[in-house]
């Protein structure tokens, strides 16, 4: 067990905290890279031949700032090694289905038994209990049954489907993360580890607390495109411009709603604002003046102001928008260009220390690192260190 340090350089907050993560896919690993991001010592344990993206293991960013050791679960000196691991560890991440862990010998109460500290994070879709605990099941059902997909899109049309960031990531990650620091500083106030069910339902439910406030008050429609935030409104949402891209709108306040107005020669329309009834009027004729000039032209007119307009950038083209680069909100890191650890520490920077985890990798720094001598028993000799 691991006791708090002071942070090297560049090393993050959480520098000294060891993880386990059980290699998975989607949301599991994306919250082992945030921790890592963090700094913490995080070990994947990856089985023989996969899992992973389809893509080159060298550019999974979700694997950076990690060591990797292989090992097979289903040998019979496999749950050992990986309650080894756990034994000297703050936090472990699994992302299988309800009691798979337990089948293969390293489920809360194994783990407990070797480290009662032992922070124990299960990431699933549906959670550890309920009728569809034992489902398969992807982002898209998941956001589907809490509300929130049904929330996103034009009326008329089927939802909008928001790639798998607002269920894998925000409502799963993102909800794992906040959970197993919580019961990290519990752990170490008390001594006492527990279990954190880290459901993506449960997150991208929470997601909505605002929303869910804002329809029992009277102030939300329970249909898409109605509302406020949700597209709605004709001065909160996206307009096409004349080379077929887009720009964001978001001027809520009335003294950005006026200068919005000006900066497209539509003063007359200063009244619309409050005036629902006129809000079709005040979209056709938005939409009209932002198809007279292409998304870079009105990059230019809206350069500066505070009409609250921005460019919709590309995934390519976002790392090279001024502000961004400024920022260094994107890295490249190994040849590869890369979001940067978000958020920032004064007094405890992050960093991208080193490139993805290749599977095996780290055995021998691992098993040097963490005193665990038998992680080198495997007759499959590590690819490097």
């Amino acid at each position: 067990m691991t006791t708090a340090k002071t942070p090297g350089p560049g090393q993050g907050p959480l520098d000294g905290v060891r993880v386990v993560e059980l290699a998975g896919i989607g949301p599991g690993p994306f919250a082992a890279m945030l921790l890592a991001d963090l700094g913490a010592d995080v070990v994947r344990v990856d089985r023989p031949g996969g899992p992973g993206l389809g893509i080159d293991p060298a550019h999974d960013v979700t694997n950076r700032n990690k060591r990797s050791v292989v090992v097979d679960l289903k040998t019979p000196d496999g749950p050992a090694r990986v309650l080894d691991l756990a034994e000297r560890a703050d936090i472990l991440v699994e992302g299988y289905r309800p009691g798979v862990a337990e089948r293969l010998g390293v489920g809360p109460e194994a783990c407990h038994a070797r480290n009662p500290r032992l922070v124990y994070g299960r990431m699933t879709g549906w959670g550890q209990d309920g009728p569809l605990a034992d489902r398969a099941g992807h982002d898209v059902a998941y956001i589907a049954l809490t509300g929130t997909l049904g929330m996103i899109g034009r009326p008329g049309e089927p939802p909008a489907f928001p790639a798998n960031l607002l269920g894998d990531y925000a409502g799963g990650s993102l909800y794992l993360v906040v959970g197993v620091l919580a019961a990290l500083h519990h752990a170490r106030a008390t001594g006492t580890g527990q279990v954190v069910d880290a459901a993506i339902v449960d997150g991208t439910a929470h997601l909505s607390a605002m929303i869910h406030g804002m329809l029992s008050a009277g102030g939300w429609q329970d249909r898409r495109a109605a509302n406020l935030l949700d597209g709605g409104c004709p001065y909160y949402g996206t307009y096409e411009t004349a080379d077929g891209r887009h720009m964001a709108v978001g001027a809520l306040e009335p003294q950005f709603y006026e200068e919005f107005l000006h900066l497209l020669d539509l003063d007359e329309l200063a009244p619309a604002r409050t005036d629902w009834t006129r809000w079709s009027e005040l979209r056709e004729r938005v939409a009209a003046r932002f198809l007279s000039r292409t998304r870079d032209e009105w990059t230019a007119v809206f350069e500066g102001t505070d009409a609250c307009v921005a460019p919709v950038l590309s995934l390519r083209e976002a790392p090279h928008h001024p502000h961004l680069a400024a920022r260094g909100t994107f890295t490249d890191h190994g040849g590869i260009t890369q979001p940067a650890p978000a958020p920032r520490f004064s007094a405890t920077p992050t960093a991208v220390r080193t490139g993805p985890a290749l599977p095996g990798t780290g055995t021998q720094a691992v098993a040097r690192d963490w005193g665990i001598p038998a992680l080198m028993s495997d007759d499959r000799a590590p690819v490097g260190d």
